[in-house]
């Protein structure tokens, strides 16, 4: 690195007011080998939690084994993104947690959630579940994780609906509220958040979330392609002591057409969303060892210019094509009332995050799909959207992939 490219990015951190503690102040050791692979180098405090998190952390969606947990504990990681809903991921983790030393050190999340109902896909505790219902899911996330208590249990997936104060409804819920206070002072769980990715109303729910006083932390959908209003909510909740985590940190994760040097991209996006001060740190899904190559780099360091050239020529290349989580401006001008938000964000798992079984679950069990896309010829959800996406013909697309038999 040139002395001045060194100075710059010393200057840039230094600037930058991001709170940046050490490892020794909290995380597994590296056992002193001087050549062990790149481990997270930052850690962040969340809100009043008292926790201090990996600033880049563990999404345990579509986990396979233990072994790739205990390889991210090694390598600093402490916080893990878990859910009943997630395959086997709480079992794997379990089996991990067993094998690891200090459960105190490794942070465990997990959501509401009832794994039976995944196959109607609305495995999400609803309006209507009973306090016995949440507690019951506790129950069972920590007998599959092997663990006592888990350090935070989610109200997950906020703003699946255009119904703002159904949303809230559910959010809020008194039963839910009721379980939680239960919960704690059994010391079954330490803390509640809630998460949206939209595509209703999140920053909304986010900016109630905060403001409710209920819950410690907060986790919204944000990447630099367009979230205008989750800077308010990360003041108001920085004002107010409540943590935030990222997740969708990588706008659609196409990084993968890209002329870029592997994990360019990645890293480029993570130290914008962390060059944000009021972050806790973000969530990204890890699913194999060489993701841990690929994105931990980006732990500690400040944002670059080339950083921000890259994500530049990202939004160049796919800011035509790629279908803002959480926008939701064109939900309105579908007379056929097709939730065209929901069904691009399930294309995306399926197209982008390779997670097709989830995909066609979720759009099967929508009650107004696409199928009367094909014979559209008004358009106007292509009119409505602001960034000028074809969305008829990829909602057509969306449509064909995401069905698992289609009459020719």
């Amino acid at each position: 690195m040139q002395r001045r490219t060194f100075i710059q990015s010393a200057a840039l951190l230094a600037a930058s007011g991001i709170p940046v503690v050490s490892r020794a102040a909290e995380g597994p050791s590296e056992g002193g080998s001087e050549n062990r692979k790149v481990s997270v180098k930052a850690y962040r405090p969340l809100g009043k939690t008292g926790m201090q998190i990996s600033d880049i952390s563990f999404g345990a969606g579509r986990l396979t084994s233990s072994a790739l947990v205990l390889r991210a504990i090694d390598r600093g990681m402490n916080y893990f993104d878990t859910a009943p809903d997630y395959g086997q991921s709480e079992d794997h983790i379990g089996d991990a947690l067993r094998k690891a030393k200090g459960r105190d050190k490794i942070h465990i999340a997990s959501k509401y959630c009832h794994p039976m109902a995944y196959q109607a896909g609305k495995s999400h505790l609803q309006v209507g579940a009973r306090q016995s219902d949440y507690i019951a899911a506790v129950e069972n996330s920590l007998k599959r994780l092997g663990t006592d208590y888990l350090d935070t249990v989610f109200v997950h997936a906020i703003g699946e609906s255009a119904d703002f104060e159904a949303e809230k409804a559910r959010m809020l819920d008194p039963e839910m509220l009721a379980a939680t206070e239960m919960l704690r002072k059994a010391g079954k769980i330490r803390f509640l958040a809630v998460s949206s990715h939209g595509p209703n109303h999140m920053e909304r729910l986010m900016m109630e979330a905060v403001q409710s006083g209920h819950f410690d932390y907060v986790m919204p959908a944000f990447n630099f392609m367009k979230f205008p209003k989750v800077p308010e909510v990360l003041k108001e909740a920085k004002s107010r002591g409540v943590g935030v985590v990222a997740m969708k940190v990588l706008a659609g994760a196409k990084e993968g057409n890209m002329q870029f040097d592997p994990g360019k991209f990645e890293q480029a996006a993570f130290k914008w969303a962390l060059a944000h001060a009021e972050l806790g740190g973000l969530v990204i899904t890890i699913q194999t060892a060489q993701d841990l190559d690929l994105y931990l780099p980006a732990s500690g360091q400040p944002m670059t210019a080339a950083d921000q050239r890259v994500l530049d020529h990202y939004a160049a290349l796919h800011g035509a094509d790629y279908c803002r989580t959480g926008c939701g401006d064109c939900l309105s001008a579908c007379g056929d009332g097709v939730d065209v938000a929901s069904i691009l964000r399930y294309q995306m798992y399926f197209e982008d995050y390779g997670d097709e079984k989830q995909a066609m679950v979720s759009y099967a069990a929508l009650e107004k799909n696409a199928a009367a896309c094909a014979s559209c010829v008004d358009a106007a959800c292509d009119r409505a959207c602001p960034y000028g996406l074809p969305v008829r013909s990829k909602l057509d697309a969306a449509h064909r992939a995401l069905t698992l038999s289609l009459v020719a």
